[in-house]
């Protein structure tokens, strides 16, 4: 797995970042309208987790559904910018596309993992 890292803040806890292909159910960051634009092959996301320890951090991540998930070495920890978004967030818990577009804000992982059927029923249900 490439581009995955972490740092250990003052406090103890741990931050890690993990460049992940993105999974196959979210709006990854598609509009949310009846014709989802298409997902490129080489689509990734970069995923940022706060937790006490690393196992931990990957522990959330395996419990959210995504199960192939390991931290193999420290080849691309999180930057500055990274570390003050996660611990600005209430679930510490955030992703974006990488490294598509560095000016995209970070979204909740429940916006990732959510099912594009809930989301096409979103869009039809504010268009009424």
């Amino acid at each position: 797995m490439a581009g995955c890292g972490y740092c250990v803040l003052p406090g103890g806890d741990v931050i890690v970042a993990l460049t992940l292909p993105r999974p196959p159910c979210g709006p990854l960051g598609a509009p949310a309208g009846p014709y989802p634009a298409p997902i490129a092959a080489d689509a990734s996301v970069r995923v940022l987790v706060r937790a006490k320890n690393r196992p931990r951090a990957l522990t959330r991540l395996r419990n959210l559904g995504l199960r192939a998930v390991y931290l193999r070495g420290n080849t691309a920890p999180p930057t500055p910018d990274e570390i003050t978004a996660v611990l600005h967030h209430p679930e510490g818990l955030l992703w974006r596309a990488a490294p598509d577009d560095p000016y995209e804000l970070w979204h909740p992982i429940a916006a990732l993992l959510r099912p594009r059927e809930v989301l096409g029923a979103q869009a039809r249900g504010r268009a009424a």
